[in-house]
């Protein structure tokens, strides 16, 4: 471990947060929002359902951990929503059983302490032409819009019944005009303009959520923030803290 010791933000989910960090997404938003006041960490598999969530919850989150998340964001349902193969393999999760796995995960994540708040993501809106166009020659399965629609109100439900934060990002996604083409990237996951819509409902939340301490960008102590007589000369001679300055880049997110 290195320090000083920061809260710790956990995105845990599939691929919708696997691949947060690159193509401009929504995870690295959130670690340049949050530079030098909490440390984002990713716990996303791509792939994934609910089921395989569940199963590894002590690993990911252990109960005896000396220290534990202040955040902990959750997406999965996108793969769930994945309709069955005749197989009998692959992603999907009965709707019945997914709402079971939800509450087990809340259960486990409020369980860490008193202090670890939750945030889940519902599935977003999927482009079945677009799907078809990119993943349809790797992969052999039918995922479509209104089967996302059903698994992410199911989502909402849940965390309505146990006073959970939730977003709902299948709503959120469609107010923009062709969203289908600004926010997907190949039907599924997010391009640069989507991951600004999660980030901004994501601070949305946390900042009107009643949290004491709160974990707004805004209202967390920035690390080293004290002044300094190493600090950069400003041209009227004095010494200018940037610490702060750093985050102007920050300014449009609310």
């Amino acid at each position: 471990m290195v320090g000083p010791e920061r809260p710790q933000f956990v995105l845990f989910g599939s691929s919708i947060v696997q691949f947060s960090y690159s193509n401009e997404g929504w995870g690295a938003l959130l670690a340049h929002i949050y530079a030098r006041k909490a440390d984002i960490i990713l716990r996303g598999y791509s792939g994934w359902n609910s089921r395989r969530a569940v199963q590894i919850l002590d690993q990911v989150f252990p109960k005896d951990a000396a220290k534990q998340p202040s955040l902990v964001i959750v997406y999965f349902g996108g793969n769930d929503s994945t309709h069955p193969h005749a197989t009998g393999l692959g992603p999907h999760v009965p709707l019945s059983e997914y709402i079971e796995n939800v509450r087990k995960i809340a259960i486990h994540l409020k369980s860490l302490s008193e202090k670890t708040r939750v945030i889940f993501l519902t599935a977003p809106p999927v482009s079945d032409e677009q799907i078809r166009a990119h993943l349809g020659d790797l992969l052999d399965m039918v995922r479509t819009n209104e089967s996302c629609r059903i698994y992410s109100e199911a989502c909402l439900e849940v965390c309505r019944e146990m006073n959970l934060k939730a977003i709902d990002l299948w709503t959120a996604t469609q107010q923009i005009d062709n969203w289908e083409t600004v926010c997907l990237t190949d039907g599924v996951h997010f391009a640069p303009e989507g991951s600004k819509i999660v980030v901004k409902e994501i601070l949305k939340v946390i900042k009107e959520a009643n949290w004491e301490p709160s974990l707004h960008w805004k209202a967390m102590p920035t690390e080293f923030s004290e002044d300094s007589p190493y600090d950069p000369i400003s041209p009227e001679g004095k010494t200018v803290n940037v610490s702060e300055l750093d985050l102007l880049g920050s300014f449009q997110w609310e």
